[in-house]
C-alpha cells in the first residue's frame, strides 16, 4: 500500500514537472534568437538628432555586380542587385549611409547595421539580431576594431583584424559583411546607382 501512496504523489507532480519544464524551455528559447535592436533603433542610435534619413535604392547592373565582388575581395559573397540604404543629411551635408546586411554566421542568421561615413571609413557596425548561441556574438570591444577601416586588405581576419577565439565563424561573417558594405558603397556612389 506504501508504494502506491508514493506513486500517487509522484504522478501528481508530473504535470507540474512537465508545465515547468516547458516554461523553461519557451523562456531559454528566445534567448537563442537575439534581437538586440530594431531597423528605426539603429538608425536612431546611428545618426545624430536633427539628421535627415532618407531610403534609397540602387539598382546595380552586372558590371556593377561584377565589380562590387572583385573589391569586396575572395571569399565574400555578393549576389544582391538590389541594395537599399539610408542615406544621412544635417544641414544640407551628409553624415552617412547606413546599410543592413543579413548573412549567415554558421548555421543561423545575423543582422548588422554597417554605417559608412563620407570619407568612405566604418563609422560603426552594430549587431541587431544574432541567432547563433550568444556565447559566439561578438563583443563590442571587438566589433570597434572594424570601425574606422576602409576597404583594404588588413579588413580580413587574414590581415589586422584579431580573430575571435571560439568563434571563428562570427569573426568572418563580420569582417565578410563590413567589405561587401564598403564595396557597394563604393560602387553605388561612384557610379551613382542609387536613386
Amino acid at each position: 500500500m506504501r508504494g502506491r501512496v508514493g506513486r500517487a504523489r509522484s504522478c501528481r507532480r508530473l504535470p507540474g514537472l512537465l508545465l515547468g519544464g516547458l516554461t523553461a524551455l519557451a523562456a531559454w528559447a528566445p534567448a537563442t534568437g537575439q534581437t538586440l535592436m530594431t531597423q528605426e533603433e539603429a538608425l536612431a542610435v546611428a545618426f545624430p538628432a536633427g539628421a535627415e534619413v532618407e531610403r534609397r535604392t540602387a539598382y546595380l547592373s552586372d558590371a556593377q555586380l561584377a565589380e562590387a565582388r572583385s573589391l569586396a575581395g575572395r571569399g565574400v559573397e555578393i549576389d544582391q542587385t538590389v541594395v537599399t540604404y539610408y542615406a544621412a543629411r544635417r544641414d544640407g551635408r551628409p553624415v552617412g549611409v547606413a546599410y543592413f546586411d543579413a548573412h549567415r554566421v554558421r548555421t543561423k542568421a545575423e543582422v548588422v547595421m554597417v554605417v559608412v561615413r563620407p570619407d568612405g571609413r566604418i563609422d560603426r557596425v552594430d549587431v541587431l539580431k544574432f541567432t547563433e548561441p550568444p556565447e559566439y556574438r561578438a563583443p563590442d570591444g571587438w566589433i570597434e576594431q572594424i570601425e574606422g577601416r576602409r576597404l583594404e586588405d588588413g579588413l580580413s581576419t587574414r590581415g589586422d583584424i584579431v580573430n575571435l577565439t571560439g568563434a571563428t565563424l562570427t569573426a568572418r561573417a563580420l569582417t565578410g559583411a563590413a567589405r561587401r558594405v564598403l564595396a557597394l558603397h563604393a560602387v553605388i556612389h561612384a557610379t551613382g546607382a542609387g536613386s
